[in-house]
């Protein structure tokens, strides 16, 4: 059973702290082979005057946002066209490649390619999978789509799956699994 102990300055919020202990937890339990009820998992507060490194006194630095937020409020954005909140979260080299080997690097591609298979498209998640890697990770959505067809009916209960890549901040690569076309297709 192993019991970690961590050590911060005082001024990160509850649910950082909180999700420092889950990740810690997880590589533990990755690492060692304990189950994660065995794993212990301690925070221990430090103010900010009894912290020095390099003979100054230090502050918490922001927390960065979690790669899982990232991914739902881009797709968020995506969801309402709002392509200018959308693009804040991409990086310069951003990629994205669809069903169909389609690829794109502007949001605005995307939307034009996309207006010949629906009117409007929503996600409701069913999970997603975060791996990580220092300040890189991996996110993996899955779950349904639900919209307006071209020709104004309504569909629901499609699958879908998403993979994006982030570094730092932002997202540098979107790839798409879905269903549509052969759901579209299957009266034909």
């Amino acid at each position: 059973m192993p019991m970690i102990e961590c050590t911060l300055i005082k001024g990160y919020d509850k649910d950082t702290r909180q999700l420092l202990a889950e990740r810690v937890t997880d590589a533990a339990a990755a690492t060692i082979g304990a189950h994660p009820d065995l794993v212990i998992v301690t925070i221990k507060e430090v103010d900010g005057e009894n912290y020095m490194r390099g003979r100054i006194n230090r502050n918490p630095a922001p927390a960065p946002t979690h790669p899982e937020a990232i991914v739902k409020t881009f797709l968020n954005a995506m969801e309402n066209r709002d392509l200018e909140k959308a693009k804040t979260w991409l990086d310069d080299g951003f990629e994205m490649t669809f069903p169909g080997g389609n690829q794109f690097t502007k949001l605005e591609e995307l939307v034009d390619w996309a207006k010949t298979r629906y009117q409007k498209i929503g996600k409701t998640f069913d999970g997603f999978d975060t791996a990580l890697n220092g300040r890189d990770a991996v996110v993996t959505c899955f779950g349904r789509l639900h919209g307006i067809w071209p020709d104004g009916t309504e569909f629901q209960d499609i699958r879908f799956m998403d993979r994006f890549t982030i570094s730092g901040e932002k997202i540098t690569s979107q790839m798409v699994w879905n269903d549509l076309t052969e759901t579209q297709h299957a009266d034909d």
